[in-house]
């Protein structure tokens, strides 16, 4: 059996102390340079129960962080003071090169959460949005997946971003198109596939029929039209224009492609280039 003092090569030989931010530095050279924007959005977005301990080198006399440097710019900004103390972990022994080492470190062995699984502690949480899109998701027989498979719809990240920007009904009618054409093929709801849909929806509305485009965009299977989009560079943008030619094929009068160019998706989606990305 282990004696007692064994385990103190793992305890952190810390103390921990509310500090002002006043009286904290964070401007080594090993650190990166702060994001304002980053920030700002934390800082309206301020949430107290997401607020960690600060990493702080009592060194030369200064507290110095180095690590959360923006934690403590967060809670500045929100409250409007750097008087506000903030919790600290106190290290006293570490030299200038230490905590470079420890800052260049420090996220090598962090596993970062996923889309997936963030979006599932959502649901755990009853929020809202979540369980609304969840609900969505399961009305057209479809699941939510960490990972690629039949009827699973991993791209969560991109239903998000759909559902907050354009709202539930543009979601509602991305789903409904991809399940009528492609009956849950798992590259049919891929993140780009999902994007050239809203585009379309979003460039052309109600003259988009949803009876045409499962006839005529069915023909062609998701993973030709993935080919055919990835050939011209792949993203939403030409997704949306392989799948518009296929609905536009032997039609008289067919959708106007500058329409597609014209809309406001251009200037709203922005995951488009080159790559496909189902989170």
């Amino acid at each position: 059996m282990k004696a007692k003092n064994d385990y103190n090569a793992f305890v952190p030989d810390v103390k921990f102390e509310l500090i002002p931010i006043k009286n904290l530095v964070s401007n080594q050279d090993y650190q990166r340079n702060l994001s304002w924007t980053h920030i700002r959005r934390t800082a309206a977005n301020f949430d107290l129960y997401q607020i960690n301990p600060v990493k702080v080198s009592r060194r030369d006399g200064l507290n110095i962080v180095f690590n959360g440097q923006h934690t403590i710019e967060a809670v500045a900004e929100a409250s409007g003071s750097r008087e506000t103390p903030i919790w600290c972990m106190i290290y006293d022994n570490l030299d200038y090169t230490l905590e470079a080492d420890i800052f260049a470190n420090q996220q090598r062995y962090v596993k970062p959460l996923t889309p997936y699984e963030i979006f599932m502690a959502h649901i755990e949480a009853n929020n809202d949005d979540q369980l609304m899109m969840k609900s969505l998701v399961e009305s057209y027989g479809l699941v939510l997946a960490p990972g690629r498979i039949a009827g699973g719809v991993c791209a969560i990240t991109t239903m998000e971003t759909i559902f907050r920007r354009y709202g539930y009904h543009v979601l509602d009618r991305v789903l409904r198109l991809c399940v009528s054409t492609w009956e849950g093929d798992p590259l049919s709801l891929s993140a780009n596939m999902l994007n050239g849909i809203t585009r379309l929806d979003l460039a052309y509305g109600e003259t988009l029929k949803d009876d045409v485009f499962r006839d005529k965009v069915g023909m062609h299977s998701a993973r030709s039209i993935t080919r055919t989009a990835k050939e011209r560079g792949g993203g939403a943008l030409c997704f949306a224009e392989v799948m518009l030619e296929a609905y536009n094929r032997r039609s008289k009068y067919g959708l106007h492609r500058e329409k597609l160019y014209r809309s406001r998706t251009v200037a709203t989606i922005h995951m488009d280039v080159g790559v496909d990305n189902d989170e």
